[in-house]
């Protein structure tokens, strides 16, 4: 079954945007709602990837240097892997994450490409 790079990507925030915390309440209902779509795709799931932590290089023929770098206009917050079917199928298991698709994100799906003789 083909396999696909989902790509968290965000507006950055300005310094005068400051994210709310969730209360205790609010926290129980988000992760019982991941649970429950973690459960349901279970096995489509193959990596859940993570948040990247700010910061990182940018390596090139010349060397590597900070990164990524200010002047983006969105940041690449997390990832995962997911088999699916089709591309169609793999955006359903995308659209139905809670927290992937919140104001200001979007995910970038990718095919992976597999290797010959894999």
């Amino acid at each position: 079954m083909p396999k696909y790079l989902l790509i968290q990507r965000s507006t950055p925030r300005t310094t005068q945007q400051k994210p709310q915390q969730p209360s205790p309440a609010q926290m129980q209902e988000m992760y019982a709602a991941f649970n429950a779509w973690k459960e349901k795709f279970k096995d489509n799931i193959v990596d859940m990837g993570g948040k990247l932590k700010a910061g990182g290089k940018v390596v090139s023929e010349s060397g590597a240097t900070d990164g990524p770098f200010v002047e983006s206009k969105e940041v690449v917050g997390g990832y995962m892997l997911v088999s699916a079917k089709s591309i169609e199928q793999a955006i359903g298991v995308a659209k139905e994450c809670p927290g992937v698709i919140s104001p200001g994100s979007s995910v970038e799906i990718r095919e992976i490409q597999e290797m010959p003789g894999s």
